[in-house]
């Protein structure tokens, strides 16, 4: 029996109850303050840090939503002084079918696996999944924080229960992302013209901060470059797995 905390649930039930626990304990947790900082997660400022970013990858070309038992591949990067350091990949069965809300029963388990086997400890986790954006407040990316014990932030395109109004066109142009009217979190215009990324509080971070780490970490591209490069590694291990089989 897992008995660190956090552990991911069997079933829908369980994952409920524990998102509210969850939540709360969010709530209750201490802020992340990387050291050193100022008001804003700049550019500058994390490129002295360590960011993990982690990314599934689903089989291609199945209809429907997806079922348990897929074949999914989970990539992480280390990200540090502005390149990639270090990647690992993961693979594995799904734990059970896509539904909105339950993300940690189908590929939570596998997330966890591949940030677990980078080599050095990372001080903030980013993962393509929501955070407070969510029915109970703890979406996937709350969820992988707490339980790896890392500062975490969302980054994905659509949202989940939570409104915004578009953003202005201009890069660095943001606007609240709204649950019930409460902040949880950015969508943010990380590229002049191209659909906003929503930028999501997770475990021990705000909303400003899930804004100031999307912003700092895009650049010139659409996607923050360390999910960006786990997504392509993600990619990169479906395909071979798939040319192998």
């Amino acid at each position: 029996m897992d008995e660190r905390p956090w552990a991911w649930p069997e079933g829908p039930a369980e994952l409920e109850a524990l998102q509210r626990e969850l939540a709360a304990a969010g709530d209750a947790a201490p802020p992340w303050e990387p050291v050193g900082t100022g008001a804003a997660l700049t550019a500058d400022v994390l490129a002295a840090l360590d960011v993990a970013a982690v990314f599934a990858a689903f089989p291609r070309g199945e209809g429907g939503p997806g079922g348990a038992g897929q074949r999914v591949v989970a990539a992480a990067v280390r990200w540090c002084g502005g390149r990639v350091v270090e990647r690992r990949t993961v693979q594995g069965l799904s734990g059970g079918p896509y539904v909105a809300g339950l993300l940690a029963l189908r590929c939570g388990p596998l997330l966890e696996a591949a940030v677990a086997g980078l080599s050095r400890r990372p001080h903030l986790l980013l993962v393509d999944a929501t955070g407070r954006d969510h029915p109970r407040r703890a979406g996937l990316a709350l969820h992988l924080g707490a339980r790896l014990g890392l500062p975490s932030v969302g980054a994905t395109n659509r949202a989940l229960v939570a409104a915004f109004a578009e953003p202005g066109a201009a890069a660095g142009a943001a606007a609240p992302l709204l649950a019930d009217g409460e902040l949880v979190g950015h969508a943010v215009r990380t590229r002049s013209g191209a659909r906003p990324v929503l930028a999501h509080a997770a475990w021990r971070t705000t909303p400003d901060q899930a804004r100031d780490v999307a912003l700092a970490l895009s650049r010139r591209w659409r996607t923050p470059l360390p999910l960006r490069a786990a997504r392509t590694l993600a990619r990169m291990a479906r395909a071979g797995a798939e040319a192998r089989a």
